[in-house]
């Protein structure tokens, strides 16, 4: 009997003494590290590289990891990339000032050339986007000022939807729709300067 008491006390020490697990570490890694690559993906669109991607990635997570246990947070991909934005901004305001441009010094007259059409119209733009190589339709987003190429990634890379996107900015989603229209417009404007 007393072999019995001694296995069942052995076993609930053992038990105690396994390892415990850390829930900011467990919840980070199930909110944060499935969504590293669209992460990446928006910091490289922003910065412009992917070595300074990595830099903008890394600070983000440090902010998500030490801010994981006291927030709650509905969509943690969208969570996240509001953060990679900030990041990649205040890294592109300490490393290249010169790249920030603010929406206001942009050309007004794009302001009244904002894309109304449905995108799988038969128009002569999209018959121009198909015909463009990835390679030129990169060249020209990239090419795009930041508050246009965001707007781009972040819909037609990313996926995601107005109300999102307004909500990873922090800017009303009429401005979304804005900038979406004039930086496709840019885009179109630059490819078909290309034509191949």
């Amino acid at each position: 009997m007393s072999t019995l008491g001694g296995a069942g006390r052995s076993s609930g020490n053992h038990s105690a003494a396994m390892p415990t697990v850390d829930p900011d570490r467990e919840r980070f890694s199930r909110m944060v590290l499935p969504h590293l690559a669209d992460a990446h993906t928006l910091a490289r669109w922003i910065t412009g590289s992917g070595i300074d991607a990595e830099d903008v990635v890394q600070d983000a997570c440090l902010r998500a990891y030490l801010a994981i246990g006291d927030i709650a947070v509905a969509s943690p991909r969208n969570w996240l990339l509001t953060l990679v934005r900030g990041c990649a901004y205040a890294w592109l305001r300490k490393n290249r000032p010169a790249a920030v441009v603010a929406v206001d010094d942009l050309e007004q007259d794009e302001y009244e050339q904002i894309a109304t059409r449905e995108l799988d119209m038969n128009t002569p733009e999209t018959a121009l986007i198909a015909k463009v190589s990835a390679e030129h339709i990169g060249t020209a987003i990239f090419a795009l000022p930041a508050p246009f190429r965001e707007m781009l990634v972040l819909r037609d890379i990313q996926g995601l939807a107005y109300c999102e996107i307004a909500q990873v900015t922090g800017v009303p989603i009429g401005t979304v729709m804005s900038r979406l229209a004039r930086g496709r417009n840019r885009v179109i404007k630059a490819i078909g300067r290309k034509k191949p």
